[in-house]
C-alpha cells in the first residue's frame, strides 16, 4: 500500500511531517480547493496504475483502520465506489443538527436523481476501484464535489455502495462551510446536481 498525501498549498508543516513518516507528498503550488486536491490524488492513482484507492480527509474525521470494512463491497465486485456513511445504524460523531438536516435534504435529492438510496452524500471517506479512479482522474467537480460526484458516477454507470462507519469529530483545521456560507452552499450544490443530472453522461476513460 502506498500512502499519498496531497498538500493543497498549506502554510504549516503538513508536507514535511507526512514525508518524514514515509508518505508520498504531492505539493500543489497554491490552494486549489477540495475538488482540485482530490482530483490530484486520483490522477496520481490513475497514472501509477492503482487498482484500488482509499480516500481519507485530512481533518481527522475518518479512521483508516476501517479500510477493510469499507473495501469489502468493492473487492467483492459488488460496487465500483464504497462510501462510508455515518447515518446507517452506527454510533459516532454525526456533526451539528443543522448540518445533519442539510445533509438529509441533499441525500433525498440525490436519491431521486440517481435512483438508488443515498444517506451520506457529503462523505469523503471512500474506496474506489480502477474504473472509478479513471473517471475521477478525468472528471471531478471542484467546488463542493462529493454530492455532484455522486450524480456524475451514476450517469457514468458506476455502482455505488454505502457502508456503515464511525466517524470522529474534526480534530484539525476548520470547515470551509460556515454558518453564513451554508445557505449559499445549499443553493449552489442543488443547482450543480440538477445541472449534472441533465448533462450527457461522461465518456469513460480507457
Amino acid at each position: 500500500m502506498e500512502v499519498v498525501v496531497v498538500d493543497d498549498g498549506s502554510r504549516d508543516r503538513t508536507a514535511e511531517a507526512a514525508a518524514a513518516k514515509g508518505a508520498r507528498v504531492l505539493r500543489l503550488p497554491f490552494n486549489v480547493g477540495i475538488g482540485g486536491a482530490v482530483q490530484t490524488g486520483y490522477r496520481y492513482a490513475y497514472e501509477h496504475g492503482f487498482d484500488l484507492a482509499l480516500r481519507v480527509d485530512g481533518d481527522g474525521q475518518h479512521d483508516p483502520s476501517q479500510f477493510d470494512l469499507l473495501a469489502r463491497p468493492v473487492l467483492a465486485g459488488h460496487a465500483d465506489i464504497a462510501v462510508g456513511s455515518r447515518f446507517i445504524g452506527r454510533k459516532g460523531y454525526r456533526s451539528s443538527r443543522s448540518r445533519r438536516q442539510a445533509i438529509r435534504v441533499l441525500a433525498w435529492t440525490v436519491t431521486l436523481l440517481v435512483g438508488g438510496r443515498v444517506t451520506d452524500p457529503t462523505s469523503g471517506f471512500q474506496v474506489t476501484n480502477r474504473r472509478a479512479i479513471a473517471l475521477f482522474a478525468a472528471y471531478y467537480p471542484h467546488d463542493y464535489p462529493e454530492v455532484e460526484a455522486t450524480v456524475l458516477a451514476a450517469k457514468a454507470g458506476l455502482r455505488r455502495a454505502e457502508v456503515p462507519v464511525e466517524m470522529r469529530e474534526r480534530s484539525a483545521g476548520r470547515s470551509s462551510i460556515g454558518a453564513v456560507r451554508s445557505v449559499y452552499y445549499m443553493v449552489k450544490v442543488m443547482l450543480a446536481v440538477f445541472v449534472a443530472a441533465f448533462r450527457s453522461p461522461p465518456e469513460m476513460p480507457a
